[in-house]
């Protein structure tokens, strides 16, 4: 019986030495493997400064982007503002030019200028010529 102990206490120890030997970790890494995780380590360094640097850009990105949409919703409105505005400037001038004309005067169109006479074009000077004398001999 001692001998049916003995065989299954055999597996039992093998597999404790191993998690043992899992859990107290390997001390022996093959160079090979040493430069490859030194490797990911300045890659997963590199990854992670690239990204801190993008998440700032984006940060400063989404800020002028609330900055200028804050900007067009302030034009839209000065916008909006400038064509009430207009409309009733139209209408104010559109309401005189109609007494002006119950009152028999003649409208003036915006823009339109009063006619002007032309000036009559500059009269160049004449060139004088000399005669040219003959002696008589």
């Amino acid at each position: 019986m001692e001998r049916k102990l003995r065989g299954a206490a055999r597996p039992g120890l093998a597999w404790l030495l191993g998690m043992a030997f899992i859990l107290s970790g390997c001390d022996y890494w093959p160079p090979a493997l040493q430069a490859q995780i030194e490797q990911l380590r300045t890659e997963v360094q590199t990854a992670t400064a690239e990204r801190a640097s993008m998440e700032n850009q984006l940060r400063e990105t989404m800020k002028a982007k609330e900055e200028l949409q804050a900007r067009v919703d302030e034009l839209a409105r000065l916008n909006q503002e400038l064509i009430a505005r207009a409309t009733g400037l139209e209408q104010e001038l559109a309401a005189e030019r109609a007494k002006t004309a119950k009152l028999g005067k003649p409208s003036v169109k915006a823009g339109a200028k009063p006619a002007q006479k032309k000036a009559a074009p500059k009269k160049q000077p004449r060139k004088t010529t000399k005669k040219k004398t003959t002696k008589a001999t």
